[in-house]
């Protein structure tokens, strides 16, 4: 599978109107050829980045089927939705993403759900990393025997609770990044991460906060609440 990934600058005063845009119009033309489904639809929680910023992660049967999508868009039955969907929102920015073989696999096609029911809502943070020229190959791989490892060693403590690790796809902006979508599993718990600073332990020699100082320093993170209808949470 690939998946498309979207960050949308929605205008203030239509996000209600974009969410059901997206939640249910965007949903089911998708559903409707069988290659393409709307994975997830997630906004960032308000004071905690920009403004009215919403982000989707639409998946892609193959390769065949991002084609489909971009010529649906561009001339044919998804045309007028992508239309209306630029009156509601400033900008948008896609990246098309590959997941990791190694990394923790989101579900089949298939199983992602096509209706727009209402669903439980979950917090996850986004972390866009960018290793350093040479060193995403380093990255990856310190990311799979260091950083996910010492989530699932953790998992009685841990905030964060991996779901996937996805990397930019040939012809992607920028070669070199690398996405971690993991899920808050303890929200309560981010009062101390935002109002102290991180104990030494934590950036001790042998702790990813350190180690991954090697591959990279430009990374950002994000809090995303997944909408009341997308399909995964």
């Amino acid at each position: 599978m690939l998946y498309l990934h979207e960050v949308h600058r929605v205008a203030g005063r239509d996000e209600d109107a974009f969410e059901t845009h997206v939640d249910e119009d965007w949903m089911a033309s998708l559903a409707a050829t069988g290659d393409a489904r709307l994975a997830w639809h997630l906004k960032l929680a308000h004071g905690t980045g920009r403004a009215y910023c919403h982000v989707t992660v639409t998946a892609l049967r193959d390769g065949n089927a991002y084609e489909n999508l971009a010529r649906r868009v561009q001339t044919g039955d998804l045309r007028a939705w992508a239309a209306h969907a630029d009156t509601l929102r400033h900008d948008v920015e896609g990246t098309l993403l590959l997941p990791m073989a190694w990394g923790p696999q989101v579900t089949e096609f298939d199983a992602i759900p096509i209706d727009a029911g209402a669903r439980s809502q979950a917090l996850f943070m986004q972390d866009r990393a960018w290793p350093y020229a040479a060193k995403l190959d380093e990255y990856i791989e310190a990311a799979r025997t260091h950083y996910a490892p010492s989530l699932e060693e953790h998992t009685s403590r841990s905030l964060l609770d991996m779901v996937a690790i996805f990397q930019a796809a040939l012809g992607a902006p920028r070669r070199r990044e690398v996405l971690l979508w993991q899920r808050v599993v303890y929200p309560e718990r981010l009062t101390g991460l935002f109002t102290r600073d991180l104990p030494d332990f934590v950036k001790a020699p042998g702790t990813w906060m350190h180690d991954a100082l090697e591959v990279r320093d430009d990374w950002e993170s994000q809090l995303l609440r997944t909408t009341k209808r997308s399909p995964l949470h």
